[in-house]
């Protein structure tokens, strides 16, 4: 029996920079994404029906239309400094991996965060959570289902790490680090939560690390250093901390504020659990009352009284106001810097959406 091991190629990249449209290369990678996996379903299917299903834990977050925000800021990237036309099926290949790493840690995340909803969706170690139930399988339902989801993040970064395998050595590096970041991120994020720490600056460096970086900054250089220039690293650098800060405070205020049917996850989820969020550990320092709900996190009822006090002690405008500066930051870190002007236009335009989106 033969296995396919890659799926089919990519048509041939427009032939000049007139012909390609952001869009069109955002479709490439969803396609991409969806014939890798399209493939591997096949392929290990024919080994045993269970590993089809399996390929879908992957196939059903990566496929579900989400923001595409890292790989739109990868090949925004790679089209701003230049990148050249006839190599832009390489700079698909990056994106699509970049994607595919995002749900590898949507996978992991929502286990640690044990939430039950993703993009409007039961979440996968939910799912199979249930499933065991169903069927009275043998152990114990949590720890099937958590160890599914985990596996199934395990083979989304693998399949992310293939397509990256082909791509020049800087590239690599920025790829390198990428992951090294957003699984410290992750760590530092759930170590301060158990252990109660309320301290701004450590976690304005964790969202940095696993939220901004991971979303804006390293997927900008990533693309850049895949059209070999690595000396805009220092301008996408600067505004992708700004923005990336910015996007991740945005988040913080979703989880406050946001509507679970509108954001397609549970609102008040890192109130009620004590996550350490830039906004819980300002509001933490800010007034006793928060202290005291923080100290013994509890259920919906303490969550909305948190998000009362939020607004009472000023602390949530405060982040927005911090939001405004970060975009400034991020604008005028591209505005006069070497770029394709058609690409840093995007870039700009961009600001905008990561900062003040509602989901």
């Amino acid at each position: 029996m033969t296995l396919p091991t890659n799926p089919n190629p990519l048509p041939p990249a427009p032939a000049s920079d007139r012909d390609v449209t952001l869009a069109g290369l955002l479709a490439d990678v969803e396609r991409r994404i969806a014939d890798t996996l399209a493939a591997e379903r096949d392929r290990w299917s024919s080994v045993d029906p269970r590993c089809g299903p399996f390929v879908d834990v992957v196939a059903a977050l990566s496929t579900a239309k989400g923001k595409l925000l890292r790989p739109r800021f990868c090949l925004l990237g790679y089209l701003a400094v230049g990148g050249e036309a006839a190599r832009l099926g390489s700079a698909v290949d990056a994106a699509a991996a970049v994607e595919l790493l995002h749900s590898f840690a949507l996978l992991r995340d929502d286990v640690l965060d044990d939430s039950p909803l993703r993009r409007g969706m039961t979440t996968a170690h939910e799912w199979h959570a249930a499933d065991h139930r169903d069927r009275a399988l043998r152990g114990e339902p949590r720890r099937y289902g958590e160890g599914v989801a985990n596996l199934a993040a395990d083979l989304a970064h693998v399949y992310a790490d293939r397509l990256t395998r082909p791509l020049p050595e800087a590239a690599r590096a920025v790829w390198d680090e990428l992951r090294v970041e957003v699984t410290v991120g992750q760590y530092l994020d759930i170590a301060v939560a158990a252990e109660g720490v309320a301290d701004p600056d450590l976690s304005r460096w964790i969202a940095i690390c696993k939220s901004g970086r991971y979303t804006i900054q390293r997927p900008l250089q990533f693309g850049a250093a895949l059209a070999g220039r690595p000396e805009l690293a220092a301008a996408f650098a600067e505004y992708g901390t700004a923005l990336g800060e910015a996007f991740q405070f945005r988040d913080d205020l979703i989880d406050a504020f946001g509507d679970s049917r509108e954001t397609g996850k549970p609102a008040g989820l890192d109130l009620a659990r004590f996550k350490m969020s830039y906004l819980l550990s300002l509001a933490v320092g800010r007034d006793e009352r928060i202290r005291r709900l923080a100290a013994a996190p509890g259920g919906p009822a303490e969550a909305l009284r948190m998000r009362e006090l939020l607004v009472e002690t000023g602390v949530a405008e405060e982040v927005e106001q911090r939001i405004a500066r970060l975009v400034e930051d991020a604008r005028r870190a591209v505005v006069d810097a070497p770029l394709v002007p058609r690409w840093r236009a995007e870039l700009l335009d961009l600001t905008s959406l990561v900062a003040y989106r509602d989901r």
